[in-house]
């Protein structure tokens, strides 16, 4: 198959979790703009609903699913229904993650404790639970959302670079464990994006100064341009690419 249809979601199902805002919700936009019907998920519901709403006045008519990425329960119990209620998933793209910033000899127990719940155990236990169906029906795509600092380290946030760097080692595997089964698995890794997370960040003048000068683009990503990579991860474009992790970072991780 060659051509525009190559990379169509059409009929496809695709649950994005950690999808009310942000980048999740900018990608639960684009894969519904290519064709896939899209499943929100986040722990709010009525976040999620606003969400709806948004997509629904662009002519999208998402589901919403409320669960904890990071209770393997409620994980498996969600999954399990969304197969009987909605459909088979064909796409599972791991965006829930959260950030957390402290001097390394000072970070919190629990902060840590937490990062590792949403950014790693999330990641397997949902993976964990979709893959088993798309094993059974011998196809399927789960793009895992790992980050530049899958990559780089940065001061002050060593627990998260540690968090995304075993999604991208989690990423491999499950390629390796999985691609035999006629699943794709990769990594989507977004450089520096002016997102809800990063706010802080993007008013901070000295650090947008660094960033430009670090980042051969020389600006912050708009979360729109992740949309063609997740595309191209989603699609039939990409049925040979596994164990990927593609860096979408204005060629940030290009440069020492």
């Amino acid at each position: 198959m060659i051509g525009p249809s190559l990379f169509s979601l059409k009929d496809r199902l695709a649950l994005i979790t950690g999808s009310s805002a942000g980048i999740g919700f900018t990608l639960a936009r684009g894969l519904a703009a290519h064709g896939a019907t899209v499943i929100l998920n986040g722990r709010d519901k009525r976040r999620l609903e606003t969400a709806r709403a948004s997509l629904a006045d662009l002519g999208v008519n998402a589901h919403v699913r409320v669960f904890d990425v990071g209770d393997s329960g409620e994980v498996r119990q969600a999954v399990e229904d969304i197969n009987q209620s909605i459909g088979p998933i064909d796409i599972l793209i791991n965006n829930a993650g959260m950030q957390y910033r402290a001097p390394l000899e000072d970070f919190p127990e629990d902060a840590w404790t937490q990062l590792k719940a949403v950014n790693v155990d999330s990641v397997l236990y949902v993976g964990q639970a979709v893959a088993r169906h798309m094993i059974a029906r011998g196809k399927g795509k789960i793009v895992n959302i790992c980050s530049v600092q899958s990559e780089l380290a940065r001061t002050g946030i060593a627990p998260y670079a540690a968090t995304k760097g075993a999604v991208k080692m989690l990423t491999k595997g499950m390629a390796t464990d999985w691609a035999k089964h006629g699943l794709q698995i990769n990594g989507l890794a977004p450089g520096y994006f002016a997102t809800e997370m990063n706010s802080a960040l993007v008013q901070d003048g000295d650090f947008t100064s660094w960033l430009e000068k670090r980042t051969p683009a020389g600006r912050w990503g708009r979360v729109e341009e992740l949309v063609g990579a997740a595309v191209f991860l989603c699609s039939d474009a990409s049925s040979f690419v596994n164990g990927h992790i593609l860096y979408v970072d204005g060629g940030i991780t290009s440069c020492v």
